[in-house]
């Protein structure tokens, strides 16, 4: 059965693997179509295009926005989006000076819980200076601070914790507009992963429609068969299309393989045909 993967990132945001590696891997597992969703850019689409080319793999291109929903943060991906959109673009820019700030800002945090660390060093290991949190764990791992990304988010950087920065983001209502002018579709990601309630997620939904959300990511490497049949069932009481992908992160989250959703269940190649018809 033909599968892709409609969720994954690259070097360009917090993935371990450039866009050409990404889609050889993809190539290299058969997988026919990957959507590079990267955080906040689009930087490593166009090499991701190119490769694609070569190895026979149609990639998306595609984003991966922070918002928020009643002060907790969502996440909504984009697929299909014109990259060259100047209004997106804009954005993007603005975005990503509000990330350098929030970024120093933790810097100048762990500085003052004593951990050796400088600006310069995340810069020297990101690509395109878009620093992550996973860049901020990879200096203190190195460092010896901690051993883990799991160990660095809850000792450190996770919601609440000494280092913590809150991200400032745009509004729903503006990232569903930025995606779906660009001529994209806009998918809520990974839903569970927000710990609601059925009801608050059904609400959450219901409203995010009616700001131009086309889908909702129902297969993913962390929701059982139970999970992707119940938001499935979601998805059709609200005629959104149905989503999938992996999150692949590369070796940042290395119990997550390319085009794999929970258990091995693929991501079948009819939800890209479904998805592409908009």
């Amino acid at each position: 059965m033909s599968r892709i993967d409609l969720h994954t990132h690259t070097t360009f945001s917090d993935g371990t693997l450039t866009p050409t590696e990404l889609v050889e891997l993809a190539a290299k597992k058969s997988i026919k179509v990957v959507a590079v969703t990267d955080h906040d850019n689009f930087d490593g689409v166009l090499e991701a295009i190119q490769c694609g080319k070569e190895k026979n793999v149609t990639v998306v291109s595609g984003i991966e926005m922070s918002t928020d929903f009643e002060s907790k943060e969502i996440h909504i991906v984009g697929l299909f989006i014109d990259i060259n959109d100047e209004n997106f673009n804009s954005a993007l820019k603005a975005l990503k000076e509000k990330r350098e700030k929030r970024n120093k800002r933790a810097v100048e945090k762990l500085q003052g819980l004593n951990v050796e660390i400088t600006y310069d060093e995340l810069e020297a290991i990101s690509s395109n200076k878009i620093i992550t949190r996973a860049h901020f764990a990879k200096v203190l791992i190195k460092k010896g601070y901690v051993k883990s990304l799991k160990e660095f988010f809850d000792k450190y950087m996770g919601e609440g914790k000494p280092a913590y920065v809150k991200r400032e983001v745009i509004s729903p209502k503006e990232t569903i507009a930025l995606i779906n002018k660009a001529g994209g579709i806009a998918v809520l990601a990974h839903p569970l992963l927000y710990n609601m309630t059925n009801d608050k997620l059904n609400e959450m939904i219901y409203y995010l429609k009616g700001l131009g959300l086309k889908g909702v990511e129902c297969i993913y490497s962390t929701h059982t068969k139970e999970d992707t049949k119940y938001l499935m069932s979601v998805a059709e009481r609200y005629d959104l299309k149905i989503s999938g992908g992996s999150d692949f992160h590369g070796s940042n989250k290395p119990d997550i393989d390319l085009g794999i959703g929970y258990g091995n269940l693929y991501v079948p190649y009819k939800l890209f045909e479904n998805l592409k018809n908009k």
